[in-house]
Protein backbone atom coordinates (compact mmCIF):
# COMPACT_ATOMS: atom_id res chain seq x y z
CA UNK A 1 0.00 0.00 0.00
CA UNK A 2 1.45 3.58 -0.54
CA UNK A 3 2.26 5.34 2.16
CA UNK A 4 -0.31 7.66 3.09
CA UNK A 5 0.33 11.22 3.71
CA UNK A 6 1.98 12.65 7.35
CA UNK A 7 -0.99 13.22 10.05
CA UNK A 8 -1.76 16.59 10.59
CA UNK A 9 -1.46 19.26 13.28
CA UNK A 10 -3.19 16.42 15.56
CA UNK A 11 -1.21 14.08 15.14
CA UNK A 12 -1.66 10.21 15.17
CA UNK A 13 -5.25 8.67 16.53
CA UNK A 14 -5.05 5.20 17.83
CA UNK A 15 -8.79 4.46 16.30
CA UNK A 16 -9.35 0.69 17.34
CA UNK A 17 -7.44 -2.56 16.75
CA UNK A 18 -5.72 -2.83 13.48
CA UNK A 19 -6.74 0.61 12.48
CA UNK A 20 -4.58 4.35 11.56
CA UNK A 21 -5.28 7.70 10.92
CA UNK A 22 -5.35 11.03 11.33
CA UNK A 23 -6.17 12.70 15.01
CA UNK A 24 -9.37 14.74 15.21
CA UNK A 25 -10.02 17.25 12.15
CA UNK A 26 -12.72 20.25 11.18
CA UNK A 27 -13.66 18.64 8.16
CA UNK A 28 -13.71 15.26 6.55
CA UNK A 29 -13.93 14.99 3.09
CA UNK A 30 -15.10 11.98 0.90
CA UNK A 31 -13.80 12.44 -2.65
CA UNK A 32 -10.99 14.22 -4.38
CA UNK A 33 -12.87 14.71 -7.37
CA UNK A 34 -13.24 18.31 -8.84
CA UNK A 35 -15.67 19.45 -5.87
CA UNK A 36 -13.56 17.51 -3.17
CA UNK A 37 -10.44 19.02 -4.32
CA UNK A 38 -11.87 22.45 -4.32
CA UNK A 39 -13.70 22.13 -1.12
CA UNK A 40 -10.50 20.90 0.54
CA UNK A 41 -8.28 24.14 -1.14
CA UNK A 42 -10.65 26.36 0.35
CA UNK A 43 -11.58 25.18 3.11
CA UNK A 44 -7.30 24.89 4.24
CA UNK A 45 -6.94 28.08 3.43
CA UNK A 46 -9.92 29.35 5.93
CA UNK A 47 -7.70 27.72 8.46
CA UNK A 48 -9.30 24.31 8.98
CA UNK A 49 -7.79 20.88 9.30
CA UNK A 50 -9.01 19.02 6.70
CA UNK A 51 -8.70 14.84 6.00
CA UNK A 52 -9.57 14.04 2.19
CA UNK A 53 -10.41 10.51 1.55
CA UNK A 54 -10.50 9.13 -2.04
CA UNK A 55 -10.94 5.99 -4.00
CA UNK A 56 -8.36 6.91 -6.39
CA UNK A 57 -4.75 6.72 -6.89
CA UNK A 58 -4.68 10.31 -7.60
CA UNK A 59 -7.28 13.09 -7.06
CA UNK A 60 -8.91 14.41 -10.22
CA UNK A 61 -12.01 11.91 -10.34
CA UNK A 62 -12.80 10.87 -13.07
CA UNK A 63 -13.19 13.88 -14.98
CA UNK A 64 -9.43 14.75 -14.42
CA UNK A 65 -8.54 11.45 -14.57
CA UNK A 66 -4.89 10.98 -15.80
CA UNK A 67 -2.94 8.39 -17.67
CA UNK A 68 -0.36 5.91 -14.88
CA UNK A 69 2.88 7.13 -14.27
CA UNK A 70 4.29 4.07 -16.01
CA UNK A 71 3.12 5.23 -19.22
CA UNK A 72 5.26 8.20 -19.52
CA UNK A 73 2.42 10.25 -21.12
CA UNK A 74 4.15 14.09 -21.85
CA UNK A 75 1.35 16.41 -21.98
CA UNK A 76 -1.83 14.31 -19.66
CA UNK A 77 -3.69 18.08 -20.16
CA UNK A 78 -4.24 17.57 -24.03
CA UNK A 79 -6.70 14.64 -22.67
CA UNK A 80 -8.70 17.46 -20.79
CA UNK A 81 -10.13 21.09 -21.18
CA UNK A 82 -9.81 23.50 -18.28
CA UNK A 83 -7.21 21.76 -17.13
CA UNK A 84 -5.80 24.98 -15.67
CA UNK A 85 -9.02 24.55 -13.38
CA UNK A 86 -7.32 21.27 -12.02
CA UNK A 87 -3.78 21.86 -12.07
CA UNK A 88 -3.79 24.90 -9.50
CA UNK A 89 -5.98 23.22 -7.15
CA UNK A 90 -4.03 20.17 -7.34
CA UNK A 91 -0.84 22.51 -6.58
CA UNK A 92 -2.44 24.18 -3.52
CA UNK A 93 -3.26 20.61 -2.13
CA UNK A 94 0.40 19.75 -2.43
CA UNK A 95 1.17 22.78 -0.61
CA UNK A 96 -1.17 22.59 2.10
CA UNK A 97 -0.38 18.92 2.42
CA UNK A 98 3.26 19.73 2.88
CA UNK A 99 2.36 22.24 5.07
CA UNK A 100 0.08 20.11 7.15
CA UNK A 101 -3.22 21.80 6.94
CA UNK A 102 -4.67 19.12 4.72
CA UNK A 103 -4.04 15.03 5.54
CA UNK A 104 -4.91 13.25 1.73
CA UNK A 105 -5.66 9.59 1.21
CA UNK A 106 -5.94 8.61 -1.99
CA UNK A 107 -6.78 4.59 -2.57
CA UNK A 108 -9.44 5.05 0.50
CA UNK A 109 -12.68 3.57 0.24
CA UNK A 110 -15.25 5.27 3.00
CA UNK A 111 -17.80 2.46 3.82
CA UNK A 112 -19.45 4.43 6.17
CA UNK A 113 -20.30 7.81 8.41
CA UNK A 114 -21.40 7.59 11.58
CA UNK A 115 -22.55 9.90 14.75
CA UNK A 116 -19.34 10.19 17.28
CA UNK A 117 -21.60 9.10 20.23
CA UNK A 118 -19.51 10.93 23.01
CA UNK A 119 -16.53 11.50 21.15
CA UNK A 120 -14.64 15.39 20.59
CA UNK A 121 -16.18 14.93 17.46
CA UNK A 122 -19.16 14.66 16.04
CA UNK A 123 -18.61 12.48 13.15
CA UNK A 124 -16.51 9.78 12.79
CA UNK A 125 -15.47 8.01 9.40
CA UNK A 126 -14.67 4.45 8.66
CA UNK A 127 -12.25 3.24 5.81
CA UNK A 128 -10.72 0.85 4.29
CA UNK A 129 -7.14 1.50 2.44
CA UNK A 130 -4.73 -0.80 0.83
CA UNK A 131 -3.90 -4.15 2.47
CA UNK A 132 -7.74 -3.83 3.63
CA UNK A 133 -6.45 -1.55 6.20
CA UNK A 134 -8.78 0.22 8.37
CA UNK A 135 -8.59 3.65 8.78
CA UNK A 136 -11.15 6.12 11.18
CA UNK A 137 -11.42 9.44 11.19
CA UNK A 138 -13.12 11.89 13.62
CA UNK A 139 -14.62 15.48 12.00
CA UNK A 140 -16.53 18.00 13.08
CA UNK A 141 -17.85 18.19 9.58
CA UNK A 142 -18.22 15.94 6.60
CA UNK A 143 -18.38 17.19 2.89
CA UNK A 144 -19.58 14.49 0.80
CA UNK A 145 -18.26 14.81 -2.96
CA UNK A 146 -18.84 11.57 -3.74
CA UNK A 147 -19.76 11.94 -7.59
CA UNK A 148 -21.79 10.02 -9.66
CA UNK A 149 -21.72 6.22 -12.09
CA UNK A 150 -22.89 6.06 -15.90
CA UNK A 151 -26.41 5.33 -16.29
CA UNK A 152 -26.99 2.25 -18.87
CA UNK A 153 -30.54 1.49 -20.35
CA UNK A 154 -29.63 -2.22 -21.41
CA UNK A 155 -30.50 -3.87 -25.35
CA UNK A 156 -30.20 -6.57 -27.03
CA UNK A 157 -26.22 -7.26 -27.26
CA UNK A 158 -25.26 -4.87 -24.91
CA UNK A 159 -22.93 -7.82 -22.86
CA UNK A 160 -21.08 -8.50 -25.53
CA UNK A 161 -17.14 -7.66 -25.45
CA UNK A 162 -16.41 -4.62 -26.95
CA UNK A 163 -19.39 -2.62 -25.59
CA UNK A 164 -18.13 -0.40 -23.25
CA UNK A 165 -19.77 2.74 -21.27
CA UNK A 166 -19.38 6.29 -22.91
CA UNK A 167 -17.56 7.55 -20.11
CA UNK A 168 -15.74 3.94 -19.90
CA UNK A 169 -14.39 4.29 -23.83
CA UNK A 170 -13.16 7.97 -21.96
CA UNK A 171 -11.60 6.69 -19.17
CA UNK A 172 -9.73 3.86 -20.74
CA UNK A 173 -8.34 7.29 -23.21
CA UNK A 174 -7.28 9.24 -19.85
CA UNK A 175 -6.12 6.47 -17.96
CA UNK A 176 -4.56 4.11 -20.07
CA UNK A 177 -3.98 6.10 -23.57
CA UNK A 178 -5.90 3.07 -25.22
CA UNK A 179 -9.15 2.56 -27.42
CA UNK A 180 -11.86 0.54 -27.42
CA UNK A 181 -11.83 -0.09 -31.02
CA UNK A 182 -10.51 0.80 -34.42
CA UNK A 183 -14.34 1.79 -35.41
CA UNK A 184 -16.72 3.06 -32.06
CA UNK A 185 -19.93 3.93 -32.15
CA UNK A 186 -20.72 6.26 -29.64
CA UNK A 187 -24.09 6.19 -28.54
CA UNK A 188 -26.98 7.20 -25.81
CA UNK A 189 -28.01 10.29 -24.60
CA UNK A 190 -26.28 13.68 -23.20
CA UNK A 191 -23.51 16.49 -23.78
CA UNK A 192 -21.03 13.45 -22.45
CA UNK A 193 -21.48 12.39 -25.92
CA UNK A 194 -20.15 14.80 -28.34
CA UNK A 195 -16.83 15.20 -25.84
CA UNK A 196 -16.13 11.35 -25.85
CA UNK A 197 -16.45 10.97 -29.51
CA UNK A 198 -14.08 13.95 -30.25
CA UNK A 199 -11.23 12.50 -28.10
CA UNK A 200 -11.72 9.14 -29.62
CA UNK A 201 -11.47 10.53 -33.09
CA UNK A 202 -8.74 13.06 -32.38
CA UNK A 203 -7.12 9.95 -30.53
CA UNK A 204 -7.46 8.23 -33.87
CA UNK A 205 -10.45 6.19 -33.82
CA UNK A 206 -12.77 6.11 -36.44
CA UNK A 207 -16.60 7.44 -35.33
CA UNK A 208 -19.10 6.94 -37.48
CA UNK A 209 -21.68 8.23 -35.60
CA UNK A 210 -23.07 9.77 -32.55
CA UNK A 211 -26.39 8.10 -31.85
CA UNK A 212 -27.93 10.72 -29.85
CA UNK A 213 -31.82 9.96 -28.23
CA UNK A 214 -32.63 13.09 -27.17
CA UNK A 215 -33.32 16.26 -29.15
CA UNK A 216 -30.91 19.24 -28.98
CA UNK A 217 -34.12 21.35 -29.79
CA UNK A 218 -35.57 20.38 -26.39
CA UNK A 219 -33.37 23.03 -24.83
CA UNK A 220 -35.49 26.09 -26.73
CA UNK A 221 -37.50 25.40 -23.67
CA UNK A 222 -35.00 27.04 -21.30
CA UNK A 223 -33.28 29.75 -23.01
CA UNK A 224 -33.07 31.98 -20.59
CA UNK A 225 -30.60 29.69 -19.18
CA UNK A 226 -28.75 28.96 -22.20
CA UNK A 227 -28.04 32.76 -22.65
CA UNK A 228 -27.16 33.25 -19.14
CA UNK A 229 -24.03 30.26 -19.55
CA UNK A 230 -22.70 31.57 -23.29
CA UNK A 231 -19.58 29.39 -22.37
CA UNK A 232 -21.64 26.82 -22.28
CA UNK A 233 -22.75 27.43 -25.89
CA UNK A 234 -19.13 28.24 -27.01
CA UNK A 235 -18.27 24.76 -25.86
CA UNK A 236 -20.77 22.99 -27.40
CA UNK A 237 -19.99 24.71 -30.96
CA UNK A 238 -15.72 23.39 -30.19
CA UNK A 239 -17.34 20.11 -29.36
CA UNK A 240 -19.27 20.73 -33.19
CA UNK A 241 -16.69 21.62 -35.02
CA UNK A 242 -14.29 18.55 -34.16
CA UNK A 243 -17.28 16.20 -35.17
CA UNK A 244 -17.26 18.32 -38.39
CA UNK A 245 -13.36 18.09 -38.78
CA UNK A 246 -13.39 14.60 -38.21
CA UNK A 247 -16.74 13.59 -40.56
CA UNK A 248 -18.62 12.14 -37.22
CA UNK A 249 -22.23 12.21 -38.19
CA UNK A 250 -24.62 13.29 -35.35
CA UNK A 251 -28.30 11.39 -35.64
CA UNK A 252 -30.31 12.96 -32.84
CA UNK A 253 -33.51 11.56 -31.81
CA UNK A 254 -32.29 7.72 -32.77
CA UNK A 255 -31.34 5.04 -30.75
CA UNK A 256 -29.08 1.40 -30.42
CA UNK A 257 -31.59 -0.52 -30.05
CA UNK A 258 -29.53 -3.76 -30.60
CA UNK A 259 -25.50 -4.81 -30.79
CA UNK A 260 -24.90 -7.65 -33.34
CA UNK A 261 -21.57 -10.36 -32.91
CA UNK A 262 -20.49 -13.70 -31.69
CA UNK A 263 -16.89 -12.81 -30.03
CA UNK A 264 -17.09 -9.44 -29.81
CA UNK A 265 -19.65 -6.54 -31.11
CA UNK A 266 -19.56 -6.37 -35.07
CA UNK A 267 -21.80 -4.00 -35.63
CA UNK A 268 -25.09 -2.29 -34.31
CA UNK A 269 -28.74 -1.46 -34.95
CA UNK A 270 -29.81 1.92 -34.81
CA UNK A 271 -33.60 3.22 -34.88
CA UNK A 272 -35.41 6.15 -34.96
CA UNK A 273 -37.56 7.42 -32.02
CA UNK A 274 -40.72 8.82 -31.33
CA UNK A 275 -41.05 11.52 -28.91
CA UNK A 276 -41.22 9.03 -25.99
CA UNK A 277 -38.60 6.94 -26.94
CA UNK A 278 -40.33 4.12 -28.87
CA UNK A 279 -38.75 2.85 -32.00
CA UNK A 280 -40.12 4.08 -34.79
CA UNK A 281 -41.31 0.41 -37.59
CA UNK A 282 -39.04 0.91 -40.74
CA UNK A 283 -36.28 3.12 -39.42
CA UNK A 284 -33.48 0.27 -38.38
CA UNK A 285 -30.53 0.19 -40.06
CA UNK A 286 -27.22 -1.39 -39.23
CA UNK A 287 -23.78 0.51 -39.07
CA UNK A 288 -20.81 -1.61 -38.94
CA UNK A 289 -18.63 -1.20 -35.87
CA UNK A 290 -15.67 -3.03 -33.44
CA UNK A 291 -16.79 -0.94 -30.70
CA UNK A 292 -19.88 0.92 -28.93
CA UNK A 293 -19.63 3.43 -26.25
CA UNK A 294 -23.12 3.97 -24.95
CA UNK A 295 -24.13 5.68 -21.97
CA UNK A 296 -27.52 7.41 -20.92
CA UNK A 297 -26.19 10.25 -18.05
CA UNK A 298 -25.26 10.25 -14.55
CA UNK A 299 -26.30 8.86 -11.78
CA UNK A 300 -25.70 10.48 -8.19
CA UNK A 301 -23.59 8.27 -6.06
CA UNK A 302 -25.53 8.54 -2.70
CA UNK A 303 -25.15 5.36 -0.49
CA UNK A 304 -23.02 7.45 2.24
CA UNK A 305 -25.65 10.12 2.39
CA UNK A 306 -28.96 8.36 2.27
CA UNK A 307 -27.42 5.82 4.86
CA UNK A 308 -27.35 9.15 7.03
CA UNK A 309 -31.24 9.85 6.26
CA UNK A 310 -29.91 13.08 4.11
CA UNK A 311 -33.26 14.29 2.21
CA UNK A 312 -33.36 13.78 -1.75
CA UNK A 313 -35.07 15.13 -4.29
CA UNK A 314 -36.06 14.04 -8.49
CA UNK A 315 -33.93 15.56 -10.78
CA UNK A 316 -35.28 17.21 -13.93
CA UNK A 317 -33.35 14.01 -15.70
CA UNK A 318 -35.48 11.55 -13.33
CA UNK A 319 -32.64 10.59 -10.96
CA UNK A 320 -32.42 10.70 -7.66
CA UNK A 321 -30.19 13.71 -6.13
CA UNK A 322 -29.79 15.10 -2.44
CA UNK A 323 -32.13 18.20 -1.16
CA UNK A 324 -29.38 20.96 -0.53
CA UNK A 325 -29.82 24.54 0.81
CA UNK A 326 -28.36 28.06 -0.91
CA UNK A 327 -25.03 27.14 1.08
CA UNK A 328 -24.63 23.20 0.13
CA UNK A 329 -25.89 21.68 2.94
CA UNK A 330 -27.64 18.68 3.44
CA UNK A 331 -30.61 17.93 5.75
CA UNK A 332 -28.50 16.24 8.77
CA UNK A 333 -26.59 19.02 10.55
CA UNK A 334 -22.88 18.88 10.13
CA UNK A 335 -23.13 17.01 6.58
CA UNK A 336 -22.71 19.45 3.45
CA UNK A 337 -22.56 18.00 -0.35
CA UNK A 338 -21.02 19.47 -3.33
CA UNK A 339 -21.33 18.09 -7.13
CA UNK A 340 -22.96 15.47 -8.74
CA UNK A 341 -24.67 14.46 -5.52
CA UNK A 342 -26.99 17.31 -5.57
CA UNK A 343 -27.71 16.90 -9.10
CA UNK A 344 -25.57 16.37 -12.15
CA UNK A 345 -23.81 19.44 -13.19
CA UNK A 346 -20.48 19.35 -14.21
CA UNK A 347 -16.90 19.80 -13.62
CA UNK A 348 -17.20 23.63 -13.50
CA UNK A 349 -20.25 23.55 -10.64
CA UNK A 350 -19.19 21.18 -8.89
CA UNK A 351 -15.81 23.39 -8.58
CA UNK A 352 -17.93 26.40 -7.40
CA UNK A 353 -20.19 23.76 -5.26
CA UNK A 354 -16.70 22.42 -3.67
CA UNK A 355 -15.42 26.39 -2.55
CA UNK A 356 -18.81 27.58 -1.88
CA UNK A 357 -19.36 24.39 0.90
CA UNK A 358 -15.90 25.11 2.31
CA UNK A 359 -17.28 28.35 2.81
CA UNK A 360 -20.59 27.60 4.53
CA UNK A 361 -18.34 25.10 6.67
CA UNK A 362 -15.86 27.43 8.06
CA UNK A 363 -18.50 30.03 8.87
CA UNK A 364 -20.46 26.99 11.08
CA UNK A 365 -17.24 25.71 12.62
CA UNK A 366 -16.16 29.62 13.97
CA UNK A 367 -20.12 30.09 14.87
CA UNK A 368 -19.63 27.32 17.14
CA UNK A 369 -16.15 27.79 18.39
CA UNK A 370 -17.53 30.85 20.00
CA UNK A 371 -20.35 29.16 21.42
CA UNK A 372 -18.03 26.60 23.00
CA UNK A 373 -17.04 27.73 26.58
CA UNK A 374 -14.26 25.26 26.34
CA UNK A 375 -12.79 26.89 23.21
CA UNK A 376 -11.87 29.99 25.33
CA UNK A 377 -10.06 27.89 27.84
CA UNK A 378 -7.82 26.29 24.91
CA UNK A 379 -4.22 27.47 25.08
CA UNK A 380 -2.78 28.41 21.91
CA UNK A 381 -0.94 25.18 21.20
CA UNK A 382 -4.47 23.27 21.50
CA UNK A 383 -6.45 25.79 19.82
CA UNK A 384 -7.73 24.77 16.42
CA UNK A 385 -6.19 27.05 13.54
CA UNK A 386 -9.53 27.98 12.50
CA UNK A 387 -9.93 30.51 15.49
CA UNK A 388 -7.17 32.06 14.80
CA UNK A 389 -8.05 32.84 10.87
CA UNK A 390 -8.49 36.31 9.63
CA UNK A 391 -9.71 35.19 5.77
CA UNK A 392 -13.77 36.04 5.34
CA UNK A 393 -15.39 32.15 5.96
CA UNK A 394 -18.53 34.20 4.23
CA UNK A 395 -19.51 32.81 0.87
CA UNK A 396 -19.68 35.21 -1.84
CA UNK A 397 -22.45 36.91 -3.65
CA UNK A 398 -20.28 35.94 -6.56
CA UNK A 399 -20.42 32.04 -5.22
CA UNK A 400 -23.51 31.88 -4.73
CA UNK A 401 -24.72 33.76 -8.22
CA UNK A 402 -22.42 31.57 -10.18
CA UNK A 403 -23.82 28.83 -8.50
CA UNK A 404 -27.16 29.43 -9.13
CA UNK A 405 -26.56 30.21 -13.01
CA UNK A 406 -24.67 27.19 -13.66
CA UNK A 407 -27.16 25.15 -12.19
CA UNK A 408 -30.22 26.35 -13.65
CA UNK A 409 -28.11 25.46 -17.18
CA UNK A 410 -27.66 21.82 -15.38
CA UNK A 411 -31.61 21.31 -14.93
CA UNK A 412 -32.14 22.47 -18.99
CA UNK A 413 -29.49 19.96 -19.79
CA UNK A 414 -31.11 17.10 -17.43
CA UNK A 415 -34.71 18.12 -18.77
CA UNK A 416 -33.39 17.89 -22.20
CA UNK A 417 -31.96 14.52 -21.82
CA UNK A 418 -34.01 12.96 -19.62
CA UNK A 419 -34.80 9.23 -20.87
CA UNK A 420 -38.44 8.92 -22.23
CA UNK A 421 -41.31 5.75 -20.75
CA UNK A 422 -40.66 3.95 -24.00
CA UNK A 423 -37.43 2.91 -24.29
CA UNK A 424 -38.31 -0.27 -23.01
CA UNK A 425 -40.21 -1.11 -26.05
CA UNK A 426 -36.58 -2.13 -27.34
CA UNK A 427 -36.33 -4.94 -24.67
CA UNK A 428 -36.62 -8.02 -26.04
CA UNK A 429 -37.84 -10.33 -23.25
CA UNK A 430 -34.77 -12.88 -23.57
CA UNK A 431 -32.50 -9.70 -23.43
CA UNK A 432 -30.23 -9.45 -20.36
CA UNK A 433 -31.03 -6.40 -18.01
CA UNK A 434 -29.10 -7.58 -14.71
CA UNK A 435 -25.83 -8.54 -16.03
CA UNK A 436 -24.31 -10.11 -12.42
CA UNK A 437 -27.48 -12.67 -12.13
CA UNK A 438 -28.08 -12.98 -15.82
CA UNK A 439 -32.03 -11.60 -15.29
CA UNK A 440 -33.51 -11.13 -18.90
CA UNK A 441 -36.23 -8.70 -19.52
CA UNK A 442 -39.02 -11.49 -19.79
CA UNK A 443 -38.25 -12.35 -15.84
CA UNK A 444 -39.18 -8.93 -14.92
CA UNK A 445 -41.80 -8.40 -16.46
CA UNK A 446 -43.85 -11.67 -15.41
CA UNK A 447 -42.88 -10.18 -11.72
CA UNK A 448 -44.67 -7.59 -12.51
CA UNK A 449 -47.32 -8.46 -14.03
CA UNK A 450 -48.10 -11.85 -12.97
CA UNK A 451 -46.49 -12.06 -10.16
CA UNK A 452 -47.99 -8.79 -8.75
CA UNK A 453 -44.39 -6.58 -7.91
CA UNK A 454 -45.12 -3.22 -8.11
CA UNK A 455 -41.41 -1.75 -7.31
CA UNK A 456 -37.78 -2.65 -7.69
CA UNK A 457 -36.94 -4.41 -4.36
CA UNK A 458 -40.31 -6.82 -4.92
CA UNK A 459 -39.02 -7.59 -8.41
CA UNK A 460 -35.50 -8.26 -6.52
CA UNK A 461 -36.67 -10.60 -4.21
CA UNK A 462 -38.74 -12.39 -6.80
CA UNK A 463 -36.01 -12.43 -9.77
CA UNK A 464 -32.86 -11.57 -7.65
CA UNK A 465 -32.11 -8.62 -10.48
CA UNK A 466 -29.84 -6.49 -8.70
CA UNK A 467 -28.54 -8.83 -6.14
CA UNK A 468 -24.77 -9.04 -8.12
CA UNK A 469 -21.18 -7.62 -7.28
CA UNK A 470 -22.75 -3.70 -8.77
CA UNK A 471 -25.93 -3.83 -6.01
CA UNK A 472 -28.20 -2.43 -8.99
CA UNK A 473 -25.83 0.28 -9.72
CA UNK A 474 -25.68 -1.12 -14.09
CA UNK A 475 -29.73 -2.28 -13.51
CA UNK A 476 -31.75 -0.67 -11.42
CA UNK A 477 -33.20 2.48 -13.35
CA UNK A 478 -33.70 -0.56 -15.98
CA UNK A 479 -35.55 -2.48 -13.57
CA UNK A 480 -37.33 0.24 -11.81
CA UNK A 481 -38.48 1.10 -14.98
CA UNK A 482 -40.02 -2.38 -16.32
CA UNK A 483 -41.41 -2.66 -12.54
CA UNK A 484 -43.61 0.33 -13.46
CA UNK A 485 -41.70 2.67 -10.49
CA UNK A 486 -39.56 5.92 -10.53
CA UNK A 487 -36.13 5.11 -9.06
CA UNK A 488 -35.81 5.21 -5.87
CA UNK A 489 -33.25 6.50 -3.25
CA UNK A 490 -30.67 3.45 -2.50
CA UNK A 491 -30.26 2.68 0.86
CA UNK A 492 -27.69 0.35 2.17
CA UNK A 493 -25.94 0.24 5.50
CA UNK A 494 -22.76 -0.33 3.88
CA UNK A 495 -21.85 2.12 0.87
CA UNK A 496 -18.64 -0.72 -0.62
CA UNK A 497 -17.66 -4.40 0.15
CA UNK A 498 -16.02 -4.54 4.12
CA UNK A 499 -14.13 -7.77 4.93
CA UNK A 500 -15.83 -9.46 8.16
CA UNK A 501 -12.41 -9.48 9.63
CA UNK A 502 -12.54 -5.21 10.17
CA UNK A 503 -16.19 -5.03 11.00
CA UNK A 504 -15.43 -7.95 14.25
CA UNK A 505 -12.13 -5.66 15.22
CA UNK A 506 -15.03 -2.24 15.72
CA UNK A 507 -14.73 -1.00 18.77
CA UNK A 508 -18.59 -1.36 21.10
CA UNK A 509 -19.02 2.36 20.54
CA UNK A 510 -17.50 2.41 16.86
CA UNK A 511 -21.13 3.04 15.72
Amino acid sequence: MPSPAAPGPAGPSAAGPGAAGPGPVDLAIVGAGPAGLAAAVAAAGLGLRVVVLDAGERPGGQFYRQPAAGLGAARPEALHHAWPDFATREAALRAHESAGRITYLPLHHVWTVVPGRGRETPWTLHAIGGADLAVTVHAEAVLLATGAYERQLPFPGWTLPGVVGAGGAQAMLKAGLVLPGKRVVVAGSGPLLLAVAGSLAAAGAAVPAVVEAGAYTAYAARTPALLRNPGKLAEAAVHGAALARHHVRLLTRHAVTEAHGTDRVEAVTVARLDRDWRPLPGTARRIPCDALAVGHGLVPQLELATGLGCATRRGPDGTVALHLDAEQRTSVPGIWSAGETGGIGGARLALVEGELAAHSIAQALRRRLTRTPAATAETPATQSPLASQSPSATPSPRLLRTRARLRAFADAMAAAHRPGPGWTDWLRDDAVVCRCEEVPAGRIREAAGELGARDARTVKLLTRAGMGWCQGRMCGPAVAALAGEAPAPDRRPLSCPVPLRLLAELPPDAG
